[in-house]
Order: C-alpha cells, then sequence, then structure tokens
C-alpha cells in the first residue's frame, strides 16, 4: 500500500486547517487506519485509489454530503467509500471518526480467499451514514487500541481484518452488466490455490502453474492477473507471508525452518520481506506476528 501521506483520503484531511490528525498507523497486509477530530469544514474525495470505510465516534449530527443535505450523521454511522468514488461532505460543528484505508490488492485477495470471485466481478457498494452496530463495536475496539505497540498489533490486524471481511460479506455486489472475457475458469482457480498452497515451501516458476491450465506462460500470466487482482509473483509471496505469520504465531520453529517452510531461502531474505509487509518488529529486530 502507498505511505499514509499518499493516501487520497488522507491527504484530503490533512490537508485541512480544520481537521485533526489525532493517531494513524500502517497496519501491514496493504492496510492503514487514523483517528481524526474536525470541526466546521468542508472535504471533497476525487477518485481515491483506495476503499476507505469510516465511523462517526462522536459528534456528526451537522455532516451531511452535499448531493444529500436531508441526511446527517450521528455517533456509530458509518460511511463505505470505494476507490474511484467522488464526494463532497459538509461539517457542522465537531466530529471525530475513525478511517480504515484499504488497498485494490489486498481487497482482491480477500475477495478471492472469501468468496472464490474474481475481483474483477465485485464493486464495493457507496454507503453513507450506515447502521451496523456490528462494524461499529469493531471499530470503536479498533480506534482505542496503541496501534504502534507491538503486543496489540495482532488485535488491531484481526480488527481490521474482520471489518474488510463484514464489507465483503455485506457490501459487496456484482457489476452490473458485467461480461468477463479472458480470465481463469473457477476450476482452474481452485486448482491454482490449492496447488500454491500445497507448495509453498517450493522454487515454483511460471511455467510450471501456466502448465495446470493448460496454458502458455503469456497467456496465463494475463488470464492470472485478471482474475486474482495482481501479478502471479506477487499473489505467491502473498501467500507465503501470510503463511510465515501463521507459523510466527502458533509454533515455536526457529526463524530459519519458518523461512524454508515458506519458500525463503534464507532467514534474513525473509525477514527482510516480512519486514516490508507488516510494520512493527521485536526489540530482537526479528519479525513480529502481527
Amino acid at each position: 500500500m502507498a505511505p499514509l501521506e499518499h493516501l487520497q483520503v488522507f491527504q484530503s484531511m490533512h490537508s485541512s486547517p480544520h481537521a485533526q490528525l489525532q493517531r494513524s498507523a500502517e497496519l501491514g497486509d496493504g492496510l492503514a487506519a487514523a483517528v481524526w477530530s474536525n470541526r466546521d469544514d468542508a472535504r471533497d474525495y476525487q477518485a481515491p485509489s483506495h476503499h476507505t470505510l469510516s465511523c462517526y465516534l462522536a459528534g456528526g449530527t451537522g455532516t451531511f454530503r452535499r448531493e444529500s443535505q436531508h441526511s446527517k450523521g450521528a455517533p456509530d454511522k458509518l460511511c463505505i467509500l470505494p476507490a474511484g468514488h467522488q464526494s463532497a461532505w459538509v461539517i457542522n460543528g465537531e466530529i471525530q471518526l475513525a478511517h480504515l484505508y484499504i488497498s485494490q490488492e489486498q481487497f482482491a485477495l480477500d475477495a478471492v480467499h472469501l468468496l472464490d470471485r474474481e475481483p474483477r466481478e465485485l464493486e464495493l457498494r457507496e454507503g453513507t451514514f450506515l447502521d451496523d452496530p456490528q462494524q461499529a463495536q469493531r471499530f470503536r475496539q479498533l480506534s482505542q487500541l496503541d496501534w504502534q505497540e507491538p503486543a496489540e498489533r495482532l488485535l488491531s490486524s484481526t480488527l481490521a481484518h474482520g471489518l474488510i471481511n463484514h464489507a465483503l460479506l455485506s457490501q459487496v455486489g456484482r457489476r452490473e452488466g458485467l461480461r468477463l472475457t479472458g480470465g481463469l475458469a473457477p476450476s482452474q482457480r481452485r486448482r491454482l490455490r490449492e496447488f500454491i498452497q500445497a507448495n509453498l515451501s517450493e522454487p515454483l516458476s511460471l511455467g510450471q502453474l501456466a502448465g495446470l491450465c493448460a496454458l502458455s506462460e503469456y497467456h496465463f500470466a494475463r488470464m492470472f492477473q485478471l482474475s486474482f487482482g495482481l501479478p502471479p509473483h506477487r499473489y505467491l509471496q502473498a501467500q507465503r507471508l501470510r503463511h510465515g505469520q501463521q507459523l510466527l504465531q502458533h509454533s515455536n520453529l526457529p526463524l530459519t525452518e519458518v523461512a524454508l517452510a515458506c519458500g525463503f531461502a534464507s532467514a534474513s531474505h525473509f525477514n527482510n520481506r516480512f519486514r516490508q509487509a507488516f510494520i512493527g518488529f521485536t526489540s530482537s529486530g526479528l519479525p513480529l506476528c502481527v
């Protein structure tokens, strides 16, 4: 995920003389979070490259969208701002709100894992001032954690993924009028996922994966990205790091053995990749279980 300061919704808030950033953090897995306060302001979001989920923690009864002035916010009201959307907001009085920023790649990965669907089939529905007590409770728990505290990183990550999964199950629909061409068949996607999961420790090649689908490397790479939302090598690395994360959390294996089980030639290589993907480390410099 791009650094926080490069995310358009974050940028728009940060550029306001009225908004105050209370705290923020990159949570790993293409996720970032922020808690803001604001008052008597106007903010516009123009086609951000990332998804944003938000929850009003306090205030908001004087907040509305310019195109829908009759609908107002309130504590625990939720908003869903998909990538590419446009919205203009007016804030009267004081508000405090939490944001969860989600990269499109992470959203694609979760769509594949949770729904077994091609990401391009799906769209996140825009929503304004929604009522969902379960999501609001997750947001409140997340906003109360110390995101810089290693001991709380796992819970922060778990809550953030819970927010995404709930949105996928309740706010995602099939794109209207979509005619898919050029992607992999559902049976091919399942075969690839199962093969990759069973061979994370092996040095897999593009030709090997393409052979499972009886395709040339060129056509396979293009069709894989259409179906999974990211190139084969990035999908494979994401699965290896996720597997490493699970081993670090739930096993007592030395770091060298974890690295080998995830297809990395050395602990240092695994450590470097893990550091890039997940923010936060132990005082010894080893990867933190996030």
